[in-house]
């Protein structure tokens, strides 16, 4: 597995600032930013053709430019009909396979929904359904990193403690850590120096210090109500207190991937870069 050297940042996607806007156009704008991250978003499928994922893959290296994953939104590993967590299964499949070609090195997804059951069945569910992914791409050699995301609303599986338990009861498995969607799952927590610290203690407790050393981060605003995330916000338009926040993962030398889900993508990977660079700890 590719070994990460730093903490990065980039874009959920292609930055808005591409002139003729394609991925190839896109790491290469990346790069032009001063960024050395960036998301490819299959979102609304993998649509990414293996030729076209050689030519990324070699285009991302020259630009020193780590490539993740954000698979197809339309997933749900608890759903009650066979067929749907089959189809699930084949899109994070799919997705780990296209980043591979493209040399990337980790691929989020959220994971499902718990329907009202029992959330102790749920996990086992869903346990279950990761290990056979897990299986399936370790028999074909395909190596990045399985991201079940930390998700914005309660009713969505993925808090803290499951994915953790997830990441060491199944190899490859490590989670995403959305900053933002643990802030608004949380209804407004999850927003202080003293919070964060107890989660990377806490992954660092139980995952060890390469959970630290191989963080896929999502950090941006976010509107959130009673029921958690309503939208994603620029950060000087939100109440994230995103310049304490990277001060903390300084603190605990983390290094991986910080990409930028506002929706000024790549306004505020620079601002967060530009003050990651500036802190002393």
């Amino acid at each position: 597995m590719f070994k990460v050297d730093r903490l990065r940042f980039g874009t959920a996607g292609i930055p808005l600032s591409t002139p003729k806007p394609s991925t190839i156009n896109g790491i290469a704008r990346v790069r032009e930013l001063g960024l050395d991250a960036m998301e490819l978003e299959f979102v609304r499928g993998v649509n990414l053709k293996p030729e076209l994922a050689k030519k990324i893959k070699y285009v991302a290296k020259k630009n020193d430019v780590l490539l993740t994953a954000h698979a197809p939104y339309y997933i749900n590993l608890n759903a009650t009909e066979k067929a749907k967590v089959e189809a699930s299964k084949k899109r994070i499949i799919q997705s780990a396979e296209r980043l591979y070609d493209a040399g990337g090195w980790s691929v989020v997804f959220h994971a499902g929904y718990y329907l009202k059951q029992d959330p102790a069945k749920v996990y086992e569910k869903i346990k279950g359904e990761i290990q056979d992914i897990v299986r399936n791409l370790q028999d074909r050699g395909i190596e990045v990193w399985i991201r079940p995301e930390l998700t914005g609303k309660p009713t969505q599986f993925g808090d803290l403690n499951e994915l953790i338990r997830l990441s060491e009861e199944i190899e490859m498995v490590l989670p995403t850590i959305d900053f933002a969607h643990a802030h608004a799952r949380n209804k407004g927590r999850c927003n202080t120096i003293e919070e964060w610290r107890e989660m990377l203690s806490l992954m660092e407790d139980r995952l060890g210090r390469e959970a630290l050393d191989n963080m896929h981060i999502h950090i941006s605003g976010i509107n959130y109500g009673e029921k958690g995330e309503k939208n994603h916000l620029n950060l000087q338009e939100s109440d994230m207190r995103w310049e304490d926040l990277l001060r903390v993962l300084k603190e605990f030398r983390v290094k991986g991937v910080v990409i930028s889900e506002s929706p000024n993508i790549e306004g505020d990977a620079i601002l967060m870069k530009k003050k990651y660079e500036e802190i002393r700890v």
